[in-house]
């Protein structure tokens, strides 16, 4: 996947990854972008992908899920959602963001105009039930540390919802975990 050092050292176990927009750029300020993220999940989870937590901040994500082929279905996700996102900002007429992207697109992807993602997503494998709780935390309490919210379960976009007993955004693979 990518140029990228960082490898699926076991594509079909849990591995933690970060997907962020070129630039750091703020894509996911408005429900409809943050949509086309959900529902390209919901698709892959459909086919097999299970995710055990995630979040959504303005320009980055963090996710911890497995399949029988991550690094593929990552790859499906990242193509998809890039052509859908700049459709969706082409349509909101998101000019500054657009041009940003263009000019943020690196010179080997010569088979397109922009590029929203950076290259790779730096999988981490999640060899234990402490790393994976451990890296649950992160991605739960990466709002708060923000300073977006006091509580991580009142952020929308996260699994922090699902761990505290409510119902999230996205069907989260507690199978792991023990109360």
């Amino acid at each position: 996947m990518g140029r990228s050092r960082y490898k699926f050292i076991y594509p079909d176990q849990p591995h933690f990854m970060t997907l962020t927009v070129q630039g750091w750029l703020p894509v996911f300020t408005r429900p409809e972008s943050v949509d086309i993220l959900l529902q390209s999940f919901r698709f892959l989870m459909n086919e097999g992908l299970r995710i055990h937590a995630w979040v959504v901040l303005e320009n980055h994500l963090h996710l911890i899920a497995q399949s029988q082929q991550l690094d593929n279905d990552i790859a499906r996700f990242k193509s998809f959602t890039a052509r859908q996102l700049l459709g969706y900002l082409q349509q909101r007429k998101a000019t500054t963001l657009l041009n940003q992207l263009q000019q943020l697109k690196l010179a080997h992807k010569t088979d397109r105009q922009s590029q929203l993602w950076q290259e790779g997503v730096h999988p981490e494998w999640i060899g234990s039930s402490d790393m994976m709780r451990q890296k649950i935390e992160y991605i739960h309490q990466n709002p708060v540390k923000r300073g977006y919210v006091d509580h991580a379960e009142h952020w929308r976009y996260s699994s922090a919802r699902d761990y505290a007993g409510s119902e999230g955004l996205l069907p989260v693979d507690k199978s792991w975990w023990s109360e």
